[in-house]
C-alpha cells in the first residue's frame, strides 16, 4: 500500500513551470502527479473502463516516474511495456524505478507498477540527450484529410476525455478507432516530458480494436480482449495543441494474438511517433 505523502508534480523544470504546475496544472500534469521521490512513487489517480485500469494511463504515469530520475535535458526516446496483469480501478499504484544505465548520451530505466505488492505492469524507457543530426523521414502525407473526418467523438470515460477527437467510426465500447485526428482540449505546459506523457496516454486508444481477427465480430467473445504489450518511439517533439493523425493497421493475427502498428503525424505529414501493440483476442 502506498504511504500518503504531499502530492507534487514530477521533475519541475524551472521556477515558472513549477509555479504553473502548482497554481493551475494541466490535465496531464494532474494525471501524472506522483507522491514520493528517489526511485519509488505512488499514484492514487487510477482510472479505467469499468473496473479495469486503462493501460495508457499506467504507461504515462510510469514514464513520468522514470523521467523524475533523469536530467531534464534527457528527452524520452522510446518505451517498451508489458501489461502483466489487469489493474484494478480505485487501488493505489506503486511505481518502482530501476536505474539500469546512465550513459553519456542515453539513460535507461526499468519501471515496475504494482498494486498491493503484486506487479501489474513492466516498462523499459530510454532517454536521449539531443544531438545535432540530419532530419529525414520517408515522405508521407496524412492518409485521410482532417476535413474528410467530421464525426466528433468524445472519449466515453469522463477522466479520459481530454482530447478532441475526429474519427469515422467507433471501436469497442464506443472508444474511437484509427484513423483518428486528435488534439488536446486544454493547454498543456511547454515541457517535453509532460507532452510525451500525453502522447503515451492516447497512444493506447483504439489499437485493441484494430488488432481483432479479420472477418470476426467487432466485440470479443467470453474470453475477452486485452493489450499484451505496447511500444512507442518518439521521433520528434509533440505539440498537443495541434491536430495530429493517429493511423494504425492490423499486421498479423495468430495464436489468439493480434499485432497492430501505427503512426502519429501532424497536419504536414511530419512523423512524430511510431506505435506497435500486440493484443490478446479470445473469440
Amino acid at each position: 500500500m502506498c504511504q500518503p505523502r504531499d502530492r507534487r508534480p514530477v521533475r519541475p523544470r524551472c521556477a515558472f513551470t513549477c509555479h504553473r504546475w502548482r497554481a493551475m496544472p494541466s490535465w496531464i500534469a494532474d494525471l501524472v502527479s506522483l507522491d514520493g521521490d528517489g526511485e519509488t512513487f505512488c499514484s492514487t489517480a487510477s482510472f479505467g473502463a469499468g473496473n479495469r485500469l486503462f493501460g495508457g494511463l499506467i504507461a504515462a504515469q510510469a514514464l513520468a516516474a522514470a523521467g523524475a530520475t533523469v536530467e531534464s535535458a534527457r528527452l524520452p526516446q522510446s518505451l517498451h511495456a508489458y501489461f502483466i496483469k489487469g489493474g484494478r480501478v480505485g487501488v493505489d499504484v506503486e511505481y518502482v524505478v530501476e536505474r539500469t544505465r546512465d550513459g553519456k548520451s542515453f539513460n535507461t530505466r526499468r519501471v515496475t507498477a504494482s498494486q498491493d505488492g503484486v506487479a501489474i505492469f513492466e516498462m523499459l524507457v530510454s532517454f536521449h540527450r539531443s544531438e545535432p543530426t540530419a532530419d529525414w523521414q520517408r515522405s508521407r502525407q496524412p492518409t485521410i484529410a482532417r476535413s474528410a473526418v467530421t464525426k466528433a467523438t468524445r472519449l466515453p470515460e469522463r477522466w479520459a476525455d481530454h482530447f478532441e477527437v475526429l474519427t469515422a467510426r467507433d471501436g469497442m465500447d464506443d472508444w474511437p478507432v484509427q484513423p483518428m485526428w486528435f488534439r488536446s482540449r486544454q493547454p498543456v505546459e511547454d515541457d517535453p516530458l509532460l507532452r510525451a506523457c500525453a502522447l503515451t496516454l492516447i497512444s493506447d486508444v483504439g489499437l485493441v480494436a484494430v488488432a481483432r481477427p479479420p472477418g470476426e465480430a467487432q466485440l470479443p467473445g467470453p474470453g475477452g480482449a486485452a493489450s499484451l504489450d505496447h511500444a512507442v518511439w518518439l521521433h520528434r517533439p509533440f505539440d498537443p495543441h495541434q491536430w495530429h493523425l493517429y493511423d494504425a493497421e492490423a499486421v498479423s493475427h495468430n495464436d489468439a494474438r493480434g499485432l497492430a502498428r501505427g503512426s502519429i503525424v501532424d497536419e504536414h505529414g511530419t512523423l512524430v511517433a511510431s506505435v506497435a501493440q500486440e493484443s490478446l483476442w479470445r473469440i
